[in-house]
Formats: structure tokens, C-alpha cells, sequence
């Protein structure tokens, strides 16, 4: 089974983990250390939040400045409209940015946020039938 890493760099590490896990997301130290922490979505899933000097060691070009760009969308399916709502709550309450008005597009239901460097994360729950 494969795996997938999406990696973003982040100013501040200790603020990066402090915000994702007031989110309910845990991290695991396989893939952890004093520069990255890789946190777990699901099973297979990881997002790789790496200081922006470890970044740097990856990349040939500059990082993206989320003040003015927006570099990746990272969408994460909800069980529920509920979920999608107080997920995006707790990632304002959580030091995070409102980014778009929830969106509803047939049987989808969306919301999203910034997260303290940035990088937006999208919500959505598709009620199929």
C-alpha cells in the first residue's frame, strides 16, 4: 500500500504542532524530530511540517509567501456538515484565519481556514446518497 507525505514548512514548529493537535490530529515519532513533525491524518496519510530551513533542503526555489499566495489547497473529507463547522471553528479558535465562506454545491459542503503559517486547509463533506 502506498503512502502519501505532503510536506509545508513552518515558522515556528512548537506553534505548528500546538495547533494541529488542538485540531485532534497526533503525530508520530517515526517521522519526528527537532526540526519536522509528521502528523498523522490517516493510516497512510502524513503531513510533514518542517521548519523552513529543513524545507529549504528540499526545494531549488523559494518558499511560497502565504501573505500574498496561495501554494496547495489540502482538502480533508468530513463525516458530517457538524464536523466540517467545528473543525474550521477550532482552527480559529486555535490561533487559525478564515479563508472562504462555507460553500454547498449539491451534495457538498465545505469550509476552510489558514493555519498559522498560512497554508489553507479545506473541509468537505459529500452526502451521497
Amino acid at each position: 500500500m502506498r503512502m502519501i507525505f505532503v510536506n509545508l514548512p513552518v515558522r515556528d514548529l512548537e506553534r505548528s504542532k500546538r495547533f494541529f493537535g488542538e485540531l485532534g490530529f497526533s503525530f508520530d515519532p517515526t517521522f519526528s524530530n527537532d526540526t519536522v513533525a509528521g502528523m498523522v491524518v490517516e493510516r497512510n496519510i502524513y503531513v510533514m511540517l518542517l521548519e523552513e530551513e529543513q524545507f529549504r533542503q528540499f526545494i531549488t526555489d523559494e518558499i511560497s509567501d502565504t501573505s500574498t499566495t496561495t501554494e496547495v489547497l489540502t482538502c480533508l473529507s468530513a463525516d458530517s456538515r457538524e464536523q466540517v463547522d467545528d473543525l474550521v471553528a477550532k482552527a480559529i479558535a486555535a490561533g487559525g484565519r478564515p479563508w472562504k465562506p462555507p460553500m454547498e454545491d449539491g451534495p457538498m459542503y465545505g469550509g476552510s481556514f489558514q493555519d498559522p503559517d498560512g497554508h489553507v486547509w479545506e473541509l468537505v463533506h459529500m452526502a451521497m446518497t
